[in-house]
């Protein structure tokens, strides 16, 4: 099992810095990849690609899930990255957070990015929910810990490398468990590759990286708990989703 786990975690921090250093150094469009972050400094974007790209190889790659579930996994993630990817570029400058913001503007009559996100990661979940297990009830309830997961790393995402941090630190746990442990190491490969220059305020994740880490995390938790701990994570994910969106409108 240790081998499979480095193996997963070598293959996602050795594609992920890759597709980081080859984007930062070719720098075409760069303008479009640039973002001030909390601190009024320019970062660029090339971390979320990246991210995406270092976990959808990892988990296509480990022989620790069924070829089902690797490749629900893999696409579920890629899903999210895409995401996540519409509503930075498509969404940049729109001051409009959480659900009651995008679901509200819908009700207007106006599909936001941030909409399309949250319909478009949850399509993805239970695609991959309905794969990786077997009865009605789990496949729903996986569905909701994996777009939860990947909603609640977006919204770590707001100081450097607080997301990655998070990532590394609630997938830890999914490595003693020889289930999970191929699907732990993904994101978490992913994240230690990336997590220096996120500090370093060079990069960020954006709603590309955090959606994509979020997802490999939340099939990692699918992938290691059964029904009991699938309705407790998903109790706690959507508990916490409700609260940190009250607390963001009452601050607006």
């Amino acid at each position: 099992m240790i081998k499979m786990v480095g193996a997963a975690a070598l293959c996602g921090a050795v594609v992920a810095r890759g597709v980081y250093e080859g984007a930062r150094r070719r720098r075409r469009d760069a303008g479009r990849w640039r973002r001030t972050n909390h601190a009024g400094r320019t970062v660029d974007l090339y971390a979320g690609p990246a991210a995406v790209a270092g976990t959808v190889f990892a988990l296509a790659g480990t022989p620790a899930l069924p070829p089902k579930a690797r490749a629900a996994g893999a696409l579920a993630v890629l899903a999210a990255g895409a995401c996540g990817a519409y509503d930075d570029f498509a969404g940049a400058g729109d001051p409009r957070r959480g659900f009651r913001a995008h679901l509200g503007a819908l009700r207007r009559g106006e599909v936001t990015s941030g909409a399309v996100k949250l319909f478009g990661v949850g399509a993805a979940a239970a695609v991959a929910g309905a794969v990786v297990k077997e009865r009605p009830l789990d496949k729903a309830l996986a569905a909701v810990v994996i777009a939860g997961s990947a909603h609640l790393v977006n919204l770590l995402d707001v100081r450097p490398g607080r997301a990655a941090g998070a990532v590394l630190a609630l997938a830890a746990p999914g490595l003693a468990r020889p289930a999970s442990a191929g699907a732990a190491a993904a994101p978490m490969g992913a994240a230690a590759a990336l997590i220096a220059e996120d500090l370093g305020e060079r990069t960020m994740l954006g709603d590309t990286g955090a959606h994509a880490l979020g997802a490999g995390l939340g099939l990692a938790v699918v992938a290691g708990n059964g029904r009991a701990g699938l309705a407790l994570h998903a109790a706690a994910l959507v508990g916490t989703a409700l609260a940190m969106d009250a607390r963001n409108h009452l601050c607006e």
